[in-house]
């Protein structure tokens, strides 16, 4: 079986396309191959033959051109199945769909709520884009042989468009953030692309309300909507130290050293129904969450009794739950061993990675 996964916005190494899916079909015996288009150069990685298309300037030569470019090399591909996992390839998708070769849509967020967010957007703009994008989904999706919801909202939303539609949830893998029999925890952690909208300004504002000895490590790449400079005029930076992006294993590290992961994104159309990938990797590390109150999220996280749901506009509410697991080492541990327990009992990649083989059997791709 070779499956052919296409992206043409997201890195090669981004953790659902090739850490979760790529790699794992890989480790079960299928020829994989991901097309990308990142300008890095063609390689093999763990058993993942990576073809890249070269990089296109900004957004709309992403959008046009090298998506454009992605399917050129894709239909030259002798596929057993196309995955796609971008909103662009869609046009695309459809044109390789007329080789009789199944072709799956990955939806990782809902579209058009996405665009309702989009700060480079004029106002006025997002509710137009958001209305077209909506209804170029129901003209298009049907015409897949699948789709690919990553959370219960996405999954329902598509088994509108098609009723062949499989939940692949963003867990992590069972292993990769296990906790050390040790811990030291010495700083509250963010991990993951950092803006305006994911609530960052208002967890720098909360270091200014912690106690002074309370340290906030933000790992990953900040978005060019000025959160940079408003994390560094914070009146809490002094007790802020950033890295940027890093490689999963120094992501590893960084949790190791964690008393709390943070994920208080502000509310938003996209944000309340979504499961961030790191949500569940602090989990998988041991270590309690601090999270926004959304009702989804509460249910899950006040469920298995693995953290804390705070206000996410709320800067002294954010700070008062970092320094009580600070404050409270062993009943933080307790929640971070409980968080440890749900992954281990069932959200965990290995059990979606067993329904992604079984969908793409479904749709005639067998190994």
């Amino acid at each position: 079986m070779h499956i052919v996964q296409l992206t043409s916005a997201h890195p090669r190494t981004d953790a659902r396309v090739f850490h979760k899916q790529c790699c794992s079909l890989a480790e079960a015996g299928a020829k994989v191959t991901l097309v990308v288009a990142d300008g890095l150069g063609d390689e093999t990685k763990n058993g993942v033959e990576i073809r890249d298309v070269g990089r296109s300037d900004g957004r709309v030569g992403r959008m046009a051109l090298s998506s454009k470019r992605v399917y050129s090399l894709a239909k030259t591909l002798e596929a057993d199945l196309y995955h796609l996992h971008d909103p662009e390839l869609i046009p695309w998708g459809l044109m390789l769909s007329r080789s009789k070769v199944p072709v799956v849509f990955d939806a990782h967020e809902d579209l058009p709520a996405q665009i309702a967010t989009k700060h480079y957007l004029p106002k006025p703009a997002r509710s137009i884009l958001a209305g077209v994008a909506s209804l170029g989904e129901r003209l298009a999706f049907p015409k897949f042989s699948g789709l690919i919801g990553a959370t219960p909202e996405i999954t329902g939303k598509l088994r509108s468009h098609h009723r062949t539609t499989q939940l692949i949830a963003n867990y992590p893998k069972r292993d990769e953030f296990a906790p050390p029999q040790e811990r030291d925890p010495r700083f509250a952690l963010f991990v993951g692309s950092m803006s305006r909208i994911r609530g960052i300004a208002e967890l720098a504002d909360a270091m200014q309300h912690t106690n002074a000895n309370h340290k906030l490590h933000l790992v990953g790449p900040m978005a060019n909507d000025g959160i940079a400079e408003r994390v560094a005029s914070s009146a809490g930076s002094e007790r802020i130290v950033t890295f940027g992006s890093v490689s999963r294993e120094a992501v590893a590290q960084q949790m190791r050293g964690a008393a709390c992961g943070i994920v208080t994104f502000l509310e938003a159309p996209n944000h309340l129904n979504a499961q961030p990938n790191k949500l569940f990797e602090y989990m998988s590390a041991g270590i309690p969450v601090v999270a926004s109150h959304f009702p989804l999220w509460r249910e899950l996280i006040e469920g298995a009794n693995c953290g804390l749901c705070v206000d996410p506009a709320n800067p002294r509410a954010i700070a008062e739950a970092i320094d009580w697991v600070f404050d409270n080492p062993e009943e933080a541990a307790q929640m971070g061993r409980r968080g440890r327990a749900a992954i281990e009992e069932g959200l965990n990649w290995e059990t979606q990675a067993e329904e992604l083989l079984a969908f793409y059997g479904r749709l005639g791709a067998e190994s």
